[in-house]
């Protein structure tokens, strides 16, 4: 049996009335609050059909219904409709982008405290994963006697400068060749994609100078964990005030959850990893059981083209997902403008 036009009407009414009050949903409710010209009686019928096709679940015998997780998908890939934010969010947003910042780290807590902000839920914001870098260049000049500097331009333009001990005898000319040598093996490459076996070209082509080729590849290397990946979380009160865990056991599990930034983060890079555009995860969808009963709305940004982190909101799977999402859209396409001009 398919799902005609009545019966999504009905099944969007349930499913934004409970998203705004957490009580299961009755007949009458629906037929006094969304003037869908039908009686309370036909709705019921309607939402016992809904039920045995899975889309709705009754907690208590003689209560309404509420979504299911299958309920809540069917709305969001069929029936929602994100939501532009409001032009006092969007001042919000732009006001808080306009103040000055002094490191990436502090433009990733801002976007974070925003998103908790804004929609009252958990925010997750991964740093930018710079460590698939590409090299554009890199050069090393003379500094004086026993001492070169070392420059290194990678995509998107980030320059790191380092000065480095090197053997007194080495000329300037050596420099020069060490220069040449890696940029024509490492130029366009990041440090995960270099092989075995240009590494081992590189140092054939520079015996001579094998320690210093070493400790500037190490250098390269130390420059791009300089930007490793963490994770913002902010607003957890937010979700810890949600009817949904004010049980203890699922307010532990949740709380263990939230506690370990190493899955946290693991959890977002498969979520920059997706296809552009928002992400919604939904109850047993996700791959970790601490995270049932929740829901995740996520959307990757990026650099130059390039993804490098995720922007997350975690909720109760009785999220408000037309407002979340069109949030963080919005969010995660300024995020990303503002990254852009960091690296410029």
């Amino acid at each position: 049996m398919g799902i005609d036009e009545r019966k999504k009407e009905i099944l969007r009414a349930i499913i934004l009335d409970y998203i705004a009050t957490a009580e299961p949903v009755g007949s009458r409710t629906i037929a006094r609050k969304y003037g869908l010209g039908i009686s309370p009686a036909t709705i019921r019928n309607e939402m016992a059909d809904l039920e045995e096709m899975g889309y709705l679940e009754q907690p208590h015998t003689s209560a309404g219904r509420i979504p299911s997780q299958r309920g809540y998908r069917y709305y969001v890939d069929r029936l929602m409709e994100p939501e532009t934010p409001a032009e006092e969010e969007k001042l919000v947003i732009k006001t808080n982008y306009q103040a000055k910042v002094k490191s990436i780290s502090e433009v990733i807590e801002r976007t974070g405290q925003l998103v908790s902000q804004l929609t009252s839920y958990a925010a997750l914001v991964s740093t930018p994963r710079m460590i698939g870098s590409a090299v554009r260049h890199v050069q090393l000049v003379a500094m004086g006697e026993g001492k070169a500097m070392v420059l290194v331009i990678t995509e998107p333009e980030r320059v790191q400068t380092h000065v480095i001990d090197v053997p007194e005898n080495i000329t300037g000319e050596d420099l020069e060749t060490i220069s040449r040598v890696l940029n024509a093996k490492i130029r366009g490459h990041s440090l995960n994609d270099i092989r075995i076996t240009i590494l081992r070209e590189i140092y054939l082509e520079l015996l001579r100078h094998k320690a210093t080729v070493e400790y500037i590849m190490e250098l390269i290397g130390d420059g791009e964990e300089s930007t490793e990946e963490r994770v913002y979380l902010g607003g957890v009160l937010n979700i810890l005030n949600q009817p949904e865990f004010r049980n203890v056991e699922k307010m532990k599990t949740l709380l263990s959850l939230l506690d370990q930034e190493g899955l946290l983060s693991s959890l977002l890079a498969e979520q920059a990893e997706q296809e552009e555009g928002i992400t919604v995860l939904i109850g047993d969808e996700f791959k970790c059981d601490l995270i049932q009963g929740c829901s995740l709305v996520s959307a990757r940004y990026g650099v130059g083209g390039r993804a490098v982190g995720a922007l997350a909101v975690l909720g109760p799977s009785r999220m408000d997902y037309a407002r979340v999402t069109g949030l963080v859209d919005y969010l995660t396409r300024n995020l990303s403008r503002v990254l852009e001009k960091l690296y410029r």
